[in-house]
């Protein structure tokens, strides 16, 4: 019995130190600053202050879906208004007053209407809890091992405010999809790494949050390279391939899931994989 598990063992302990050096090869060639151009965490560091990079963050997040110049024109215009401090902007915002600023302002499958409930949204926030901060954390168990629970109920309370799911506008609640619902919740849980990791490009405002909680931002990029990497065994893109590529990362650095998600991904935005690579790929070297 010993012989069989030493014999099976070995190739796994072998697979697994070679993805470890393929992992921490893609994470050191990085170039993170020069990526900020085509990442929508461009925004929020032009903020200095903690209140307006979390505005902006959340803001930047939710629209980061679609062609990379598509959802920094139309993030652009939503921030031109709100001047040298979203946070105090929206802190004081009003849909009677302000409204008016951001006339004609869509994007995609979002209206106008939308985009106006989720500056409301963030007012509301704002004057019910004081900062996004306080509004993650007042849902997060500091024995929770995950952010799941603390998403479930932070998207509840969003999508509350414009009124009852049934009647806020539909665009709106696409821009905060629950983990109940089996949605990965890729731009929540991208808005969640800038805010809680303290590496990189990323901010480390939420220290309360261990980094160990986040779950991966998974796309049809991640997805992708992860299973070819051999992180996950599903075939969808949801809730649960998430955790569980999540938790295939967490086997190369327990305390930082996440240390490889920024390389990854861009890995895939810039074509650097894809079907049509696979047959001359140079990483399937470390992966056969």
């Amino acid at each position: 019995m010993s012989s069989r598990m030493g014999a099976v063992s070995r190739p796994k302990a072998a697979k697994h130190a070679a993805l470890q050096k393929l992992l921490d090869s893609l994470y050191a060639s990085c170039n993170f600053s020069s990526r900020l151009s085509s990442d929508p965490i461009e925004f929020p560091h032009r903020y200095k202050r903690s209140s307006d990079i979390e505005v902006v963050a959340l803001i930047a997040a939710v629209l980061a879906y679609g062609k990379v110049d598509l959802f920094k024109s139309v993030t652009e215009r939503i921030l031109s208004p709100m001047g040298e401090s979203p946070a105090d902007f929206l802190q004081g915002f009003s849909r009677k007053r302000d409204a008016k600023r951001f006339a004609g302002l869509r994007y995609r499958f979002n209206t106008n209407d939308d985009i106006i409930a989720l500056l409301d949204a963030v007012h509301q926030l704002l004057r019910r809890y004081g900062s996004l901060k306080a509004a993650f954390f007042d849902k997060f168990h500091p024995d929770d091992v995950s952010v799941e629970k603390a998403l479930v109920g932070f998207v509840r309370d969003v999508i509350s405010i414009p009124g009852e799911p049934a009647i806020a506008p539909p665009g709106f609640l696409q821009l905060f999809p629950s983990p109940v619902k089996g949605s990965a919740c890729k731009r929540l849980n991208l808005f969640l790494r800038w805010m809680v990791r303290d590496k990189d490009i990323d901010f480390g405002l939420w220290t309360e949050i261990p980094k160990s909680s986040l779950v991966v931002p998974l796309d049809l990029h991640i997805g992708r390279i992860a299973r070819c990497f051999g992180l996950t065994s599903r075939k969808s893109d949801d809730w649960k391939t998430a955790v569980e590529i999540t938790d295939s990362l967490s086997a190369f650095c327990p305390e930082d899931p996440l240390r490889y998600d920024f390389a990854l991904c861009h890995m895939g935005i810039s074509g650097g994989c894809g079907e049509k690579h696979c047959p001359t790929c140079d990483t399937r070297k470390w992966l056969v």
